[in-house]
């Protein structure tokens, strides 16, 4: 049987856009990996009214109940005072909360107020949650088979309750399935077509997998998920394999994983070098490339070469080809590659050019018209891109399919 959670946020920052309640999808992660499957997630302002219809609402329909926000100090912090009136109880002193509190602030040499000492109130007929690092205590209740926790919205005191208290309780008190996970990453390949593709391996899934087609900017997540209380590894990675090799050479990770860290691995077991040339993209591609923890095994530096000066003083870009062809053009983008990589004596040279938007472009080079370049010691190509989103997009978009341009040949020098 399906052990149903919903999720509730408190706080009118969230409502109003001021911070992004990233609380609730940390949350479902935490509770998929038990077997506890979210089926409502709700967000509601600092609002006794509110919270109450949202805890009456969630209790006729989930099994577990989750609230994040509203336990601090302050006069808009109500979840306490609320909670209190929902569950028909009052606010009751805890010594081990309170001592808590007291060694906190000495450890700080702060002095303890009356406010800082109203965070060891509860509810008396709750099981406090201890946390570890703030002030306020979660709370825990049960209550005709349903259970209920309450905890901070700050993050790391929330997980931190998750991770050393809650997991634990929720396997303890509900019988939960096994549920396995298993995520391919690909890219060049639309969602629909890639669902054509795989329709006859979906349809030979048992009852108890699903397959999910996880679109993102530029490619698609495939998550293949199984439940049950019986199911084998093996079985189930039989069935993983059979998916990817459906997908094919659109596959370009068999875990959940960007595809700059798939191309860093690629080159460090290579012993290769890479570096980049930049116009329109100023420097988001090596941005994106050095995010990844290691980077220097591989990644030599780059040139943002955004102004036609630059491209030919910089990067030895020829006068006569940007005059000839323009800076947006094929020509441009395979020599800006060839010469970055030169420059830096790198095994690859990637590069970028073009009319990001809004403004910039022509009758014949409009706005989304990009280029972007490959070389490596035996061809050099380029290849076009015509956009259509507005600038913030079209850079994004170039990243990735100079990305995938990159990725396809290096998988083809890793063959050979």
């Amino acid at each position: 049987m399906k052990v149903l959670a919903e999720i509730i946020t408190i706080g009118d920052e969230i409502l109003i856009g001021q911070i992004t309640d990233t609380n609730s999808q940390w949350i479902s992660k935490k509770l998929n990996e038990i077997g506890i499957h979210v089926s409502h997630k709700t967000s509601v302002g600092d609002s006794e009214s509110d919270i109450k219809e949202a805890l009456r609402l969630a209790k006729d329909r989930a099994d577990v109940i989750i609230v994040t926000g509203g336990l601090g100090p302050t006069k808009d912090d109500i979840t306490k005072k609320t909670v209190c009136g929902f569950f028909d109880t009052s606010l009751v002193l805890d010594e081990g909360t309170l001592e808590h509190i007291k060694d906190m602030f000495e450890k700080k040499g702060r002095t303890i107020t009356d406010l800082n000492r109203n965070q060891a109130l509860i509810p008396k007929n709750c099981t406090p949650i201890h946390n570890e690092f703030g002030t306020a205590p979660g709370m825990w209740f049960e209550e005709k088979s349903k259970a209920y926790a309450f905890m901070p919205g700050v993050p790391y005191e929330m997980k931190t309750m998750v991770n050393d208290f809650l997991s634990k309780k929720l396997q303890q008190t509900f019988k939960t399935p096994k549920i396995f996970h298993r995520t391919a990453r690909t890219i060049g390949i639309a969602e629909s077509n890639l669902a054509i593709k795989l329709d006859g391996f979906e349809a030979s899934l048992p009852e108890n997998y699903k397959l999910a087609y996880l679109p993102k900017l530029g490619a698609v997540r495939l998550r293949l998920s199984a439940t049950g209380n019986t199911i084998l590894e093996e079985e189930f990675q039989n069935y993983f394999d059979q998916l990817v090799a459906n997908a094919g050479k659109y596959v370009f990770a068999k875990d959940d994983v960007d595809i700059e860290l798939v191309i860093g691995d690629i080159l460090r077991s290579q012993s290769k070098t890479l570096a980049i040339a930049e116009s329109c993209t100023g420097g988001t591609v090596s941005g994106k490339i050095t995010s990844i923890p290691g980077a220097s095994d591989y990644f030599l530096g780059s040139v943002v070469s955004y102004s036609n000066d630059a491209k030919v003083q910089l990067l030895g870009v020829n006068k006569s080809t940007i005059q000839e062809f323009g800076a947006v053009s094929e020509n441009t983008a395979m020599e800006m590659a060839e010469n970055v990589r030169k420059k830096f004596n790198s095994d690859f040279g990637l590069s970028t050019t073009g009319i990001a938007g809004p403004g910039g472009g022509s009758e014949q080079k409009p706005v989304g018209t990009v280029w972007v370049g490959y070389s490596d010691s035996k061809k050099t190509i380029a290849k076009k891109l015509t956009l259509a989103g507005n600038r913030k997009l079209n850079i994004e978009l170039t990243h990735l399919s100079l990305m995938k341009l990159f990725w396809r040949n290096l998988k083809s020098c890793h063959k050979a």
